[in-house]
Parts: structure tokens; C-alpha cells; sequence
């Protein structure tokens, strides 16, 4: 037996036989990413929207299978309901608002103007929060907000005190948990504009603000939507911040879907559907801006 007919006998390597058939080889690549997308992802939410349509027996508490709009009435007629959305949503855009507005000078700040020293210092504290875990970050911010806490200590010698539990406590904290999420992004794409720009910028007399406004927002419109789209979404769906640092009266749409999980699923799927909604209309809105064409 040739040399030939014994190497032509070999089992072929795996590689080869993908290489040899392209359709093989995207189907490997496909399967387990596109198993956990529709397997897991896409069927839970399709479970869940189908629970949204089905009822709880008032007297066993079980759920019963059915068809009906009783629970998307009830989030758009009962008070209590509507506020809790209308606050979420004025929550997160609060937030994701913050989150732009401080990130842009700070990301020109590190960029252009800090030392390597000092940015490798501010991106260490940009980062922080990122280092913790999500309660111990929680507990953290309720301590500053607290009476006793740092934040009325501080400025107790001005005679301030401080908002306490509440609405603007959970917007900072949530600020503070999601801010690097807006900052990182930012921060790489200021890193990337030509210095050029700036001193372009300079010599036609803009300052710099004016700078900011007029030749780095436009610039960063792409890494503020990415931004923002991280921003948004996660301070819709937090709850937890609410129930540490929000006091008694400041629920969002993530504590009506807790408090009601066991008592009653399906008003608590109804429920999720809103947040779910509220970021798609976001992502159609920034959309038609082209933004998202860009990223």
C-alpha cells in the first residue's frame, strides 16, 4: 500500500471538514448562542407575555389559564399603578440625563487634559462602583443618605441638611450605580477625536463649553445613545435602590412586580411588560435620530 492511499485513508482534521463546507461551519458557530437566545431568552419573554393575559383565583390564589385584559387595565386606570410607571420613567430619564451631563466634560477632562497619572486615578474612581457588589454598593448609599449619615455630617457645619429617603436619593444612587456604564463609552470615544479639533476650536475663539457644545457633542451623539441605552433600561428595572434609599412613598415599577410575584403572577407579568415597552419606544425614538447607525 502507497504512501499516498495510507494519507488519503486518514480521518480528515475537524477543521478541514468545516472548511470545506461553509454551512457546517456557521451552524457551529450558531447553535449554542442562537439555542440560549431563542431557548432562553426569547421563550421566557413569550411565557411571560402570555401569562400577562391570565388571571388569579381571588379565593386559592392560583393562576388559571385564560384570555383577558384585566390586568393591562388595571396598570392604566388605578392611580397608584400610572404613578409608579410615570415615576420610574422620570427616574431613569433623570438618571440617564445626569449620567450625560457629567460625563462628556469629564471624559474630555481625562482625555485631553489630565496628566497619565491622574487618569489612570479617575479611571480608577470612575470605575469603583464596578468593583463592589450590587448590595454592598446599596447599603453603602443608604448609609450616606441616612440621618446620621456622611452627606448631613458633611454639611451640617453650613447649617444644610441633606434630602434624606426619597426621590432625589434614589435618582443619586442610582446615578452612582449606573454612571460608569455612560462614562466608559464616552470616555473612548473623546479619545478618539483628533486634537486638532480642540485647537481648531480654540483659534476661532470657542471656550471651553462652547467647545463641548458645539464639536464634541456631535461627535459623541453614538457613545451617549450606547450610554444612555445602559442607563435607561437599568434604572427601569432597579427596584432595590427604591427600597433602601427611597423611604415608604417612592415604589417603582420593579416593586409592584416584587411585591406581586407570588400573590399575583400574571398582574406582575402585566406589569413587566411596561418597562419592556417603555425601552422599545426609546430604542425607535433614538433611532429615527440615526444615531444607532453610527455605533
Amino acid at each position: 500500500m502507497s504512501t499516498k492511499t495510507v494519507l488519503e485513508r486518514r480521518p480528515k482534521p475537524l477543521s478541514t471538514a468545516l472548511y470545506r463546507h461553509p454551512r457546517g461551519r456557521l451552524a457551529s458557530l450558531l447553535t449554542l448562542p442562537m439555542a440560549w437566545l431563542i431557548g432562553v431568552y426569547i421563550l421566557s419573554l413569550a411565557l411571560l407575555l402570555v401569562t400577562a393575559f391570565w388571571t388569579t383565583d381571588p379565593f386559592t390564589s392560583r393562576v388559571k389559564p385564560g384570555f383577558t385584559l384585566d390586568n393591562f387595565e388595571q396598570i392604566l386606570t388605578v392611580p397608584a399603578f400610572v404613578s409608579t410607571a410615570l415615576r420610574t420613567l422620570g427616574i431613569a430619564v433623570a438618571v440617564t440625563a445626569i449620567c450625560a451631563v457629567f460625563s462628556v466634560p469629564l471624559a474630555v477632562f481625562m482625555s485631553k487634559v489630565a496628566g497619565p497619572r491622574l487618569r489612570a486615578v479617575l479611571a480608577v474612581l470612575v470605575t469603583l462602583p464596578l468593583w463592589a457588589g450590587y448590595l454592598v454598593k446599596i447599603i453603602g448609599m443608604r448609609l450616606v443618605w441616612t440621618e446620621e449619615g456622611f452627606f448631613n455630617w458633611s454639611l451640617s457645619a453650613f447649617g444644610i441638611k441633606g434630602p434624606g429617603f426619597g426621590v432625589a436619593a434614589t435618582i443619586l444612587t442610582l446615578v452612582y450605580l449606573w454612571f460608569p456604564y455612560m462614562a466608559i463609552p464616552v470616555y473612548a470615544a473623546v479619545a478618539q477625536i483628533p486634537a486638532n479639533l480642540f485647537d481648531a476650536s480654540s483659534d476661532l475663539g470657542a471656550r471651553g463649553f462652547r467647545t463641548i457644545r458645539t464639536v464634541v457633542a456631535p461627535l459623541l451623539l453614538p457613545s451617549l445613545v450606547a450610554g444612555s441605552i445602559f442607563t435607561f433600561s437599568l434604572s427601569l428595572g432597579d427596584y432595590i435602590a427604591a427600597m433602601y434609599v427611597g423611604g415608604s412613598n417612592t415604589q417603582m415599577i420593579g416593586s409592584i412586580i416584587a411585591q406581586n410575584i407570588n400573590l399575583n403572577p400574571p398582574l406582575a407579568a402585566a406589569f413587566s411588560v411596561v418597562p419592556i415597552v417603555l425601552v422599545v419606544i426609546y430604542l425607535a425614538a433614538v433611532r429615527r435620530t440615526g444615531a444607532l447607525d453610527n455605533l
